[in-house]
């Protein structure tokens, strides 16, 4: 026997020492990793994804919700997701609110169409419901194989290019008026703070600086507080704000009012997709994956996924999925459950450091969402544009997304046009069963969408 000091004891086969503690929990030898290492690909992934602490409570601050509330929600939704993901699914990924799913919440809903926050987090909250459904009943291959993925595709882009909006909007660079878009006041210094960080951040990302989006943030707020678009909190440590108005406010009810189906919808999608692609590149990435591509126990990580959208519901957290940032993990060597701790646990030290989360303006967090938004748009390459049957729904989708400013109206209009599109083409082999079921219901969702 062995102690995890390292002594060896009398049971011990000669001249091995017994894992340690962190070693046999993780399986840290089985993946070809160690505790240095781990410890490294965490604070890696945390540099990655630390942004969302400042831009995701930015964003629901623009709906009116508190902001320091909603910076401690954040907070907590990612390291109670993260840590989840680390001790359940030993796996390096970290968790947090999706900006497509937080701006459904915060500009459609809460905003354009003033649904109150509760039934908005209600809506989140059966989205989470049904995630979870398909993963205990060990469905979620029929919604991949149901939904086409030309149409699949273009979600992501559609989800990307409205964030990009928002950014311009955030930063000044465009305005909303009677006659509808139009550009903005170029001359500000939110519009110059905001293009010279895209700028910035572009360089540092295509060069892979660790935490380019983070320093690229605080080095635009350094700049801002002079020219008076920054100002410094009073203190820069105190304990976190309470939940407040946001904690545990969910409408489950109201939420499944018939006309919020579209949403509730929408919201699934951005979700299940999201997770589903993230999971199964950044799994491959880390070597998990099989021959055919398949990760084992894979309904671990969306059974955390489908868990933390429940709870993130309940505490601040819209719309929780596993981020791409997951994959600075990975790359810096992380191969367990380990680095979604030790991330886990530096986002826990931020609860002490809220004022400087809060101090951030919106023509430092603006640059962000272009250049994560924009991004977006790469899933589009995979379309095949040269067959309008597959290139016209996929478009549609990005376009009445962006132009009816509502994701539920965007995805129905491409299922919707796809079906019929290859329908009158002949192409009925290509059109999955499900989707003739689904056919009525998406006329519905796109009636009520635009009504």
């Amino acid at each position: 026997m062995v102690t995890d000091a390292g002594q060896r004891g009398p049971s011990s086969p000669p001249g091995r020492a017994r894992p340690s503690t962190l070693d046999r929990f993780f399986k840290l030898s089985e993946r070809g990793t160690s505790v240095r290492t781990e410890v490294v690909a965490g604070l890696s992934m945390f540099l990655a994804a630390a942004y969302v602490v400042v831009v995701v409570p930015g964003m629901l601050a623009d709906a009116g919700v508190p902001r320091a509330a909603a910076t401690t929600g954040v907070i907590v939704t990612v390291v109670l997701a993260t840590l989840f993901m680390g001790l359940y699914a030993n796996l390096p990924f970290v968790l947090a609110p999706g900006l497509g799913g937080v701006a459904l919440v915060a500009v459609t809903l809460i905003q354009h169409d003033q649904v109150p926050y509760p039934v908005a987090m209600g809506m989140v909250f059966w989205s989470g419901v049904a995630f979870l459904a398909l993963t205990l009943l060990g469905v979620r291959q029929l919604v991949t194989r149901v939904i086409p993925d030309s149409v699949r595709l273009s979600i992501g882009a559609a989800i990307g290019l409205y964030i990009a909006m928002l950014g311009f909007r955030s930063a000044g660079l465009i305005e909303f008026g009677p006659k509808g878009m139009k550009l903005g006041d170029l001359g500000s210094h939110s519009a110059w703070l905001a293009i010279g960080g895209l700028v910035v951040v572009t360089a540092l990302a295509s060069r892979k600086v660790p935490g380019a989006l983070l320093i690229t943030m605080v080095a635009l707020t350094v700049v801002a507080i002079p020219l008076d678009v920054a100002k410094v909190p009073d203190s820069l440590f105190e304990l976190p704000a309470g939940l407040g108005p946001v904690g545990f406010e969910v409408d489950i009810l109201g939420a499944l009012k018939p006309d919020y189906l579209p949403y509730l919808f929408a919201l699934f999608a951005a979700e299940f997709f999201s997770t589903t692609g993230v999971v199964l590149a950044v799994g491959e990435r880390v070597g998990l994956a099989n021959d055919k591509g398949e990760i084992p126990n894979v309904n671990k990580p969306f059974l955390v996924d489908s868990v933390s959208v429940i709870g993130g519901s309940a505490i601040g957290g819209p719309s929780v999925t596993t981020y791409l940032e997951s994959a600075a993990g990975s790359d810096s060597g992380g191969r367990t459950g380990l680095t979604s701790v030790v991330t886990g646990g530096l986002f826990a030290v931020l609860l002490l450091l809220t004022p400087l989360a809060t101090m951030i303006p919106q023509a430092v967090t603006a640059p962000v969402l272009v250049f994560i938004g924009l991004g977006m748009l790469a899933g589009l390459r995979k379309v095949d544009m040269s067959d309008p049957t597959d290139a016209i729904p996929a478009a549609l989708v990005v376009a009445c997304t962006l132009f009816w400013g509502n994701f539920g109206t965007g995805i129905a209009a491409g299922l919707t046009a796809y079906v019929l599109i290859k329908a009158v083409a002949g192409r009925f082999k290509e059109i999955h069963l499900g989707m003739w079921v689904m056919l009525p219901f998406l006329l519905y969702f796109f009636y009520n969408s635009v009504h």
